[in-house]
C-alpha cells in the first residue's frame, strides 16, 4: 500500500482525469447531436447508454493493453503518400473519414434540411440505429483516450480510475452540455466544426502525420470562447432592438 503515498501517483491521476475529461467533452457533444434525433423521451436514455458503453470499451480496452499495443505493429504501406498503416492507423482513419461525414451531412441538415426549411429532411427515429452510431463513435474515441491513459501513466488502476471518472462527470452534466448545445444553433455549428477538425486530425494521424493536440485544443477554446462573447453580445442587443421596433 505504499503507492498510496506516493504523491507522482496522485499527480497522473489527476493530469489524466484532467484530459480524459478534455477529451470527453466532444464525444458528448456528438452524442447529443445524434441523440437530438430521436424523441425527447429517448434522447437522455441514449446519452446514458452512449456513455456508459464508452466506460465499458474503454476499460476492455485498458484491460487489453498488450493486444492494444500490437495495434502499432505495421501491416502495410500506403503506396501514394507512403505511410506505414497499422491496425490503430485503419481505426483512425475509418473513424476520423466517419467522423467527417457525420458531421458534414449534420451541417448539410442544419443549412438545408429541417432547421434550414430547404428541404423536409428526415429524422432517424430508430433507437438501435442511434446507438450503433454512438458505438461507432465510441470505438474511436476510446481508442484515441485509451492511448494517450497508456502514454501517460504506468498502473492500470490509475488509467481505469481516472476513465471511470471522467465519464462519470460526463454523465452527470451529459443533459446541461446537451441543452447548452441545442439552444444555441449557432453553437451547435461550432461543435460540429470541432467535429470535422478532430476528424481530420484522426486522418491525419492515422497517415502518419504527427499533430499536436494542444494546438487544437487550444484553437477549439479560442473559437468558443470567442463564440460565448457573441451569445453575450447579442444577449444584450436582442432587448434593446425590440424595443425600437416601429408601433404598428
Amino acid at each position: 500500500m505504499g503507492w498510496l503515498s506516493d504523491p507522482q501517483i496522485w499527480i497522473s491521476l489527476l493530469t489524466l482525469t484532467s484530459l480524459e475529461i478534455v477529451l470527453g467533452i466532444d464525444n458528448v457533444i456528438f452524442i447529443s447531436i445524434i441523440a437530438a434525433k430521436l424523441p425527447v423521451e429517448q434522447q437522455a436514455k441514449a446519452r446514458k447508454l452512449g456513455l456508459t458503453l464508452a466506460l465499458v470499451m474503454r476499460i476492455i480496452l485498458l484491460a487489453s493493453i498488450s493486444w492494444l499495443m500490437g495495434l502499432t505493429a505495421t501491416l502495410f504501406t500506403m503506396p501514394i503518400v507512403n505511410a506505414p498503416i497499422s491496425g490503430k492507423s485503419l481505426i483512425l482513419l475509418v473513424g476520423g473519414l466517419f467522423l467527417i461525414g457525420k458531421s458534414v451531412v449534420e451541417v448539410h441538415e442544419k443549412l438545408e434540411g429541417e432547421d434550414g426549411h430547404a428541404t423536409t429532411g428526415k429524422r432517424i427515429t430508430s433507437f438501435s440505429a442511434v446507438i450503433v452510431q454512438i458505438l461507432l463513435l465510441d470505438i474511436v474515441f476510446s481508442l484515441d483516450s485509451v492511448i494517450t491513459a497508456v502514454g501517460m501513466a504506468n498502473n492500470l488502476w490509475v488509467m481505469i480510475t481516472a476513465v471511470v471518472v471522467a465519464l462519470g462527470v460526463m454523465l452527470a452534466f451529459a443533459g446541461t452540455i446537451s441543452d447548452f448545445v441545442h439552444k444555441h444553433p449557432t453553437l451547435k455549428m461550432l461543435a460540429l466544426s470541432f467535429l470535422i477538425l478532430i476528424g481530420v486530425t484522426l486522418v491525419g494521424e492515422g497517415l502518419g502525420q504527427h499533430i499536436p493536440k494542444g494546438y487544437i485544443y487550444f484553437s477549439m477554446a479560442f473559437a468558443f470562447g470567442v463564440e460565448m462573447l457573441n451569445l453575450k453580445i447579442r444577449g444584450k442587443t436582442q432587448h434593446p432592438v425590440q424595443l425600437n421596433q416601429p408601433y404598428r
